[in-house]
């Protein structure tokens, strides 16, 4: 009697409570315990009051269950790298955790900057890092090495923050510099950056380099022409300071023949008349 309600114990243990595709959040633990606890006080006082198991399991495999289905999942792990707290996953059936199956270092990220520029890194993950208690600790390698070997690192004290700049890059900045993130002085995720430091072009090939982009900008203008001015009589009247002697003379004539136009209809039109009559 007593082996057959154990094998019931785990068959319902393994199916009826913990669903496969069931992914818990590890914060929910707590509240996993806490129902658990009440569903093994249940079962006891019912199975004293009916004597067996056999009854009590299922009933008491179903509403966990459904306290199960309640819960919030966890959150999807974000690639590729990095200890993710808040996509740690609780599996019910084992009573245990499984955190992303990710390394703690980052790939390292290639950064090339010309002599006397500058130099900028960002210590930022894509996954959410805890609220609280986070801290930020720089390392470099020198040398020109591209490395994520820790022991050829050595610590920047005053390099605090999740940003470090340098300015002016020199040669002697080449090589990686490493940062690492702390949650509660525990790490996080490392990230690596390689600075590559590349020697500034000559004066000469520089002020080379401005004539010719100058000279590809370059458009020949349109040739300008200064035409006369030739005003017409409104203008001419309407603009007092456009009478030139010129311009009056111009008037004059144009007055002239206009009144000896006028003067030859006239006697045209008189000499008709009276022959007529």
């Amino acid at each position: 009697m007593r082996s057959r309600e154990k094998q019931t114990q785990k068959e319902v243990d393994t199916t009826s409570l913990c669903p496969p595709p069931l992914l818990p959040d590890y914060d929910d633990r707590s509240h996993l315990h806490d129902a658990f606890t009440q569903m093994t006080h249940s079962l006891q006082e019912i199975a004293a009051a009916q004597g067996s198991f056999n009854v009590a399991f299922p009933d008491a495999a179903e509403k966990m269950r459904k306290v199960i289905m309640k819960l919030k999942g966890a959150q999807a792990c974000v690639p590729p790298c990095g200890f993710q707290d808040v996509a740690r996953r609780f599996l019910c059936y084992g009573c245990y955790s499984k955190a992303c199956n990710f390394p703690l270092d980052c790939p390292v990220q290639d950064l090339t900057v010309t002599r006397g520029q500058q130099a900028k890194f960002s210590c930022t993950v894509n996954f959410q890092l805890p609220k609280e208690e986070i801290t930020y600790s720089w390392k470099f390698a020198g040398g020109g090495l591209r490395t994520q070997d820790q022991s050829y690192f050595r610590d920047i004290p005053r390099a605090q923050g999740y940003l470090a700049r340098i300015r002016p890059v020199q040669p002697t900045h080449s090589g990686t510099f490493s940062c690492s993130i702390l949650h509660d002085q525990r790490p996080v995720a490392r990230l690596y950056f390689f600075l590559n430091v590349t020697s500034a072009p000559p004066r000469g090939e520089i002020e080379l380099q401005v004539s010719f982009r100058k000279a590809l900008r370059w458009a020949p203008k349109e040739t300008e022409t200064l035409e006369p001015w030739r005003p017409s009589l409104g203008e001419l009247l309407a603009r007092p300071e456009a009478l030139t002697p010129g311009n009056q003379c111009l008037l004059a004539a144009l007055a002239a023949v206009a009144s000896a136009s006028a003067t030859l209809m006239v006697w045209v039109f008189f000499r008709w008349y009276f022959k007529g009559n």
